[in-house]
């Protein structure tokens, strides 16, 4: 691959002697025009040369293998989302070959003249370019492109793909790219290069975000893109600095992700979550991978036993089924740890199973044939076919107790419905020239066309463009209706995050809510005037409290009150699920109730401060205050307490200005006192009498103890600190308290070394592992073997199965040390083992 694009930048660089002369000597008029011309040199010889089916793909590879969206539905059912362009040719000259291919696939009538254009345009402007991983640039676009093309995007969208980063990178302009591609092709171009082109700072994430969210309300072609360019990216994260890959997975996982899911690219999604899995948590993932790998013998015998099962009994009752499964990503084993808090031997479930029926009367039948057989589990059937997910998702969920007397998920769907369910809006829907998307779908298959020959009345339950696009519209409303980034940041999160909840209004129309929504919440996503004049509500028939968490089927009723001056209640902010009921709600109040917001603002505030321990005085002091209106732009305090109540901006907004405005959180010691007085301080080193292990260099007589803060151990750098009462501390240097009292006050700071005796050293380490049982007993009891005996400690357990013990005990040198720890990394869970040295819960690796 690389030897195939530096050709072609050789030959674009090149040109000639003569030429390459020529352009460095005329002016960027000029320039452009050489460039341009050479372009439309390489457009009409066609990049791609007639080879055979094999050298295309792959040796035993046929074309409908490599294709995800293949005529023939076997080929590309089991696919993993990892194959999503990963066709990106080896072979010279053969660069452009597999994504033509699959765009030809799927537009048969298309003109691909654009696509050669765009690459020649690409590897022209990217020419001098290298990624963190030393390829060449191009790599990236061509990656991109080639996700875009397995998706069944347009050629315009693909091109767009390979030309996303000619505008933010280089010295292209948009206008040129709308006058050499068109509208279509620069408006695309132009939406990704506005959601990277951003000022980093404290509300970066939110803003990159809320851009993101407007830019595909206009197209929602642009999110497609900057999904296929997150995946590209997120596979070469291991070559950019940690803490950098870091954001951007957590940044991923919390945002782009579900917005995949949302728009049903399930395939999308599931790279996205693994790849950030890895990428935050690789010791977890590591520990996940192994544990699944030891029992993954037992798991493909338990498996075949199933499907053979199934097989037999969908055969038995005379329905014609593919059935097939395949084992759980790590992200989903990891995820069902936590929602269900299960250890890792207690997830049955590790593998999926999936029926792929010819009709919707095929997958009922397969229902019933499945709880005929196989005890269903109360409380898990969903029924996605007759109310789809908004994401136009459908399938029947239902879990059933399989062999053994553990459960086993099956979902059973159509053909198409698996498609949509991989790809969504991505692989079904064509687009026209101002992006909106047109419902006629992309060459459709034999078993499509026999579901409709068949079973007519299926279409009707078949998602609108006006069903799937309403979601992203109702995302554009809330950033108008949101000033504050933090704020809508967090009410998208909350959306993304949660489930959902169809219930029906009295004439039958399905209203979809967040999962645990209430019939306030019902009124505003009928009309905000509806929400704001209810009084009561009827849900199937009977009054029930506002506050009520409505239940999928449910039929509400709302009763408004038609006093001119009714409005909502400030308790309702107490439970409305919706971010749109939440911000209708602090809308009201910021027009009718400017006094009171200035109360409830303060009275948040003062909250959101104890909570985090913060002293509340000194940071709502008049002086802190008035220094944050003046950050934030704001006239006074009282208009910081009142955009705080009307939703205006984020408790944490705030709370983050006055930390800065108070220079931090307070020191942890004392910083005040005055020096003690010493002796003059000779060249001579002398030993304390206090500690046989330290010595004070210019001091004798001196009493010296250890800082608990960083347990120093020999070995260690260190230094003193001379305390007001308590002689001499011996810090590490790298010590965060020790750091600070140095720069405030260094004339205190002598130095010290070790003498070389021998002693006893406190020592705290922290053990992190997959919480199970008999965990601690284990890890105690291994401690004991390394001769360790345990002064103190502590383990807990969080909602996301990982388990934190720290002990404390004393040991008499670093290599007991290191002995202990090697001892307890083996302990099985354990996946991390290191002994705590600062105030900050550092740690170093022993």
């Amino acid at each position: 691959m690389s030897e195939e694009v530096e050709h072609h930048i050789g030959g674009f660089a090149a040109l000639s002697a003569a030429n390459s002369r020529d352009i460095h000597a005329r002016t960027p008029e000029k320039k452009k025009q050489v460039v341009d011309d050479t372009i439309a040199r390489q457009v009409a010889q066609p990049v791609v040369t007639a080879m055979p089916s094999d050298a295309r793909h792959g040796a035993g590879k046929s074309a409908a293998a490599a294709n995800p969206l293949s005529q023939d539905p076997s080929d590309w059912i089991d696919m993993s989302s990892r194959q999503l362009g990963a066709e990106i040719s080896d072979i010279p000259g053969d660069s452009l070959r597999p994504i033509l291919q699959q765009v030809r696939e799927h537009h048969p009538q298309a003109d691909l003249t654009i696509l050669r254009k765009a690459y020649n345009r690409a590897v022209w402007q990217h020419r001098l370019e290298r990624r963190r991983s030393g390829e060449p640039y191009i790599i990236h676009p061509l990656g991109v492109a080639q996700i875009l093309a397995d998706l069944g995007m347009t050629p315009r969208v693909v091109a767009a793909g390979l030309l996303h980063d000619t505008v933010e990178d280089t010295d292209y302009t948009l206008d040129e790219c709308r006058e050499e591609f068109g509208d279509t092709v620069a408006g695309l171009v132009d939406g990704v290069t506005k959601i990277s082109k951003i000022e980093y700072g404290d509300s970066a994430q939110a803003e990159t975000i809320r851009k993101l969210v407007v830019a595909m309300s206009k197209d929602v072609r642009t999110l497609v893109v900057k999904l296929a360019d997150r995946v590209h990216n997120a596979r070469t994260w291991r070559y950019v600095p940690k803490d950098s890959g870091d954001k951007k997975a957590r940044e991923t996982l919390d945002i782009y992700a579900p917005l995949a899911s949302r728009l049903g690219m399930n395939a999308i999604k599931t790279e996205l979550e693994e790849l950030s899995f890895k990428q935050l948590y690789p010791k977890i993932y590591n520990e996940i991978v192994v544990l699944t790998a030891q029992r993954a013998g037992k798991r493909d015998v338990y498996l075949n036993q199933i499907l053979s099962d199934l097989r037999s009994d969908l055969r038995g009752a005379g329905i014609d089924a593919y059935v097939t499964g395949r084992p759980k990503d790590y992200f989903s084993i990891y995820q069902k740890m936590i929602v269900r808090g299960h250890d890792f031997d207690h997830i049955y479930d590790l593998v999926g199973v999936r029926v792929i029926c010819s009709t919707i009367r095929d997958c009922y039948a397969a229902l019933g044939t499945v709880h005929a057989n196989w005890k269903p589990i109360p409380g898990r059937f969903k029924d996605y076919i007759a109310m789809p997910k908004l994401n136009m998702y459908q399938s029947l969920h239902t879990t059933v107790v399989g062999p053994g007397g553990k459960p086993v998920e099956i979902q059973i769907r159509t053909w198409d419905m698996h498609r949509r369910a991989e790809f969504g809006i991505a692989a079904h829907w064509k687009y026209k020239e101002n992006g909106q998307a047109g419902r006629e779908l992309s060459t459709p298959d034999a078993t499509d066309k026999t579901r409709e020959a068949q079973d007519s009345q299926d279409q009707e339950q078949e998602l609108s463009e006006k069903d799937n696009l309403r979601w992203i519209q109702q995302l554009a409303d809330w950033t108008s209706q949101t000033p504050d980034s933090n704020e809508f940041l967090g009410s998208l999160k909350d959306d993304l995050s949660s489930g959902e909840v169809y219930v029906f209004t009295p004439k039958g129309k399905v209203i979809s809510l967040p999962a645990g929504s209430t019939p306030v919440d019902f009124a505003y996503s009928v009309h905000t005037e509806v929400g704001h004049h209810t009084m009561g509500a009827r849900v199937n028939g009977r009054l029930m409290p506002l506050d009520t968490r409505l239940n999928n089927g449910d039929t509400v009723e709302i009763l408004t009150s038609k006093a001119e001056n009714a409005g909502p209640s400030r308790d309702w902010l107490n439970f409305v699920k919706s971010p749109r009921s939440r911000s209708k709600i602090k809308q009201w109040f910021s027009k009718e109730r400017r006094f009171e917001a200035i109360d409830d603002g303060k009275d948040d505030l003062i909250r959101a401060l104890r909570r985090r321990n913060l002293p509340v005085a000194q940071f709502t002091s008049e002086p802190s205050m008035v220094g944050v209106a003046q950050d934030l732009g704001l006239g006074s305090p009282d208009s910081v307490y009142s955009a705080i109540g009307e939703g205006k901006i984020s408790v944490q907004n705030v709370i983050e200005h006055l930390t800065r405005e108070l220079g931090g959180d307070e020191e942890s010691e004392d910083l005040d006192g005055s020096v003690i007085p010493l002796r003059d301080i000779s060249t001579k080193p002398s030993s304390s009498t206090s500690d046989s292990a330290i010595t004070v260099r210019g001091v004798d007589d001196v009493w010296v103890k250890l800082a608990r803060c960083c347990t120093p151990v020999p070995g260690d750098d260190i230094a003193g600190f001379i305390t007001k009462t308590e002689g001499v501390s011996v810090h590490r240097v790298d010590c965060v308290n020790f750091i600070n009292l140095k720069k405030n006050q260094p004339e205190r700071v002598v130095k010290v070394s070790w003498s070389g005796r021998k002693g006893t050293f406190l020592v705290r380490i922290q053990i992190e592992a997959l919480d199970r049982p008999h965990l601690l007993s284990d890890v105690t009891r291994t401690l004991a073997d390394a001769g360790v005996d345990i002064m103190s400690g502590n383990m807990q357990a969080g909602r996301d199965r990982v388990a934190i013990l720290q002990f404390e005990f004393e040991l008499a040198d670093s290599q007991h040390l290191k002995t202990a720890l090697t001892a307890v990394r083996g302990v099985e869970g354990v996946y991390d083992a290191y002994r705590l040295t600062g105030s900050n819960g550092s740690k170093k690796k022993q």
